[in-house]
């Protein structure tokens, strides 16, 4: 392996010996420190670099040069190293400006000179960037190899699957790829086989299910025991969040997850508001640091499973999932969360997954470049997305049915937006028809103030337009409300009367369920708040009234 390069620019020589001897002191071991005095032979050298393959890691330019900017420098050199981490170094005075880079995706992150001393003010914050770029870089030189047609709805399952689980691998699409027919020759197939997941070993699947495809990559797919104290079914943030307290602090603890760590918020490309996050982080991000950290304190994660039945049995928690396995608990979590509401129109149902998507994630990204993007929806969601595909796409369209963002989407993003020229707003507008016949080729709009209809050229909608939860499986156990969410604590309580068929001579703790020793937290909760935060808060907090029942109702064993 090559060595790594952290490259240095900055016309003042003092400042540039100083940042290289501390770069030098911590990190000579891994990268070698390249200082440059200009922008112009900084350019100069990475395009020597690029042609010769060498990989950057980082890039740290001074927020003032003659030149130009440290921030446009910045921005331009993404063009020869998009991955790189992009670090301004900048002043007090400089704050105001930083952080409108920041919040314009020219930069990263920033160090505030002077940085002494560097244990402190340097090394942290590089440390946690040079990690999520060696992930990258060490995970992208042995990718898989998947091969289909590109409006397979089951490629792109499997492409989705692949990147939420943080597996690097290279689209080859039959259409356009010459690399994908050759594939297919060596490996003696056909067209009639695809898609085909090739392995680093030269070994392949056909058509896999996404169980077939897990044990391959050596995910854990089944429980180790059939006995465990809590058991937490979803593991988005609030399940996370569950898992590793209930981990830390001495229980025997199993998440169930039937798609991928981080569930809907795992597709969130940037969450910027975030506490101690100024840079923000994508959610496949804080679902890989947390399912690290749930391993680490002792949780079993397995994927993909999905939980079919819960039912009692006297102080036991009894979960089946859809393989007929039964796994027994003292407490069980439903944190199993939302799904995005499907769009009713005109046939939707027979291009979803042919152009047609309901969320989204760097697998549907990486096909729209240099295309025109369709966004449906007018919350946070929807405005991460558009963000993100303005990144690649030519022209991104968002149709929003309110008169403004301003209803459902926070201010940074509304300002954002905004900013960013290739994303346009069409506000009170909806789409009422979607047309093609082998993919996607057309969507029909209407303006509501208007009425104006039109039939544009579509070939990527993406949907965002709220919530359904995941309860039907659990009707007839848990108390739900008349939208399917789960009512908690207080909510349960009415006139001083706890909910029918409770057993205990309490009233039921906060978060918890209709059935004592059942808790529900996340989006799945009646009244929950929408947020990363608020999510990571009530999983922790599950695990506090988690102990008081295991301390009042039963023996722990």
């Amino acid at each position: 392996m090559p060595k790594l390069a952290i490259v240095v620019v900055d016309d003042s020589p003092a400042v540039l010996h100083q940042l290289k001897h501390d770069l030098q002191r911590k990190y000579s071991d891994r990268f070698r420190i390249l200082e440059v005095t200009s922008c112009q032979q900084a350019m100069n050298q990475l395009q020597q670099m690029n042609v010769q393959n060498e990989p950057v890691a980082t890039l740290l330019a001074d927020a003032h040069m003659p030149e130009m900017q440290g921030s446009n420098f910045l921005q331009v050199a993404r063009a020869l190293y998009p991955k790189a981490k992009r670090i301004l170094l900048a002043t007090y005075e400089d704050s105001r400006a930083t952080i409108q880079a920041i919040n314009t995706s020219l930069i990263d992150y920033y160090i505030m000179k002077p940085w002494e001393p560097p244990e402190i003010h340097l090394y942290p914050a590089l440390d946690d960037l040079l990690e999520d770029w060696l992930a990258f870089y060490e995970t992208s030189l042995t990718q898989l190899r998947l091969v289909g047609h590109r409006w397979s709805p089951q490629m792109h399952e499997i492409g989705d699957f692949l990147a939420r689980n943080g597996i690097p691998y290279q689209w080859l699409y039959i259409e356009n790829s010459s690399e994908a027919n050759q594939v297919l020759a060596q490996l003696g197939l056909s067209q009639r086989n695809l898609p085909v997941v090739v392995c680093l070993d030269g070994s392949y699947l056909i058509k896999p299910s996404l169980v077939q495809l897990a044990g391959k990559i050596h995910l854990k797919t089944h429980a180790e025991q059939p006995f465990y104290d809590l058991i937490i079914i979803g593991s988005g943030p609030a399940g996370l969040a569950a898992g590793v307290y209930g981990a830390s602090e001495g229980l025997h603890t199993l998440l169930i997850e039937q798609e991928a760590p981080g569930r809907q918020a795992g597709t969130s490309s940037r969450i910027e508001n975030y506490l101690a996050f100024p840079t923000g982080l994508s959610g496949s991000d804080l679902a890989c640091r947390a399912v690290i950290q749930a391993k680490r304190f002792g949780a079993e994660i397995v994927t993909p499973q999905k939980a079919t039945k819960v039912r009692l049995d006297g102080q036991y928690r009894c979960v089946e999932l859809s393989d007929g396995t039964e796994l027994r608990c003292h407490v069980l979590v439903l944190a199993c969360g939302v799904s995005y509401r499907r769009l009713d129109v005109q046939g939707i149902g027979r291009l979803t997954g042919k152009g047609a998507y309901y969320g989204g994630s760097i697998t549907e990204v990486m096909a729209c470049i240099d295309e025109d993007v369709y966004i449906v929806g007018g919350a946070n969601s929807a405005g991460q997305a558009a963000i993100y595909f303005a990144k690649y796409a030519r022209h991104v369209i968002m149709l929003v049915r309110a008169d403004s963002l301003a209803k459902d989407m926070s201010r940074y993003l509304i300002d954002q937006i905004d900013s960013t020229k290739n994303i346009e707003v069409k506000t009170s507008t909806r789409v009422i028809a979607v047309q093609g016949k082998q993919h996607l080729e057309s969507i029909t709009i209407v303006n509501d103030i208007t009425q104006e209809e039109q039939t544009l050229p579509a070939t990527a909608l993406f949907i965002y337009i709220g919530a359904e939860p995941h309860t039907n499986w659990l009707r007839g156990v848990v108390q739900v409300d008349e939208k399917g969410f789960i009512p908690t604590g207080s909510d349960l309580v009415h006139e001083g009367q706890v909910p029918k068929g409770w057993l205990l001579n309490r009233e039921p703790f906060h978060l918890e369920t209709s059935i004592s020793g059942i808790f529900a937290v996340d989006d799945v909760r009646h009244g929950s708040v929408k947020r990363v935060a608020s999510s990571v808060g009530e999983g922790s907090m599950a695990v506090m009234f988690i102990h008081r029942y295991l301390d009042n109702s039963i023996l722990r064993t």
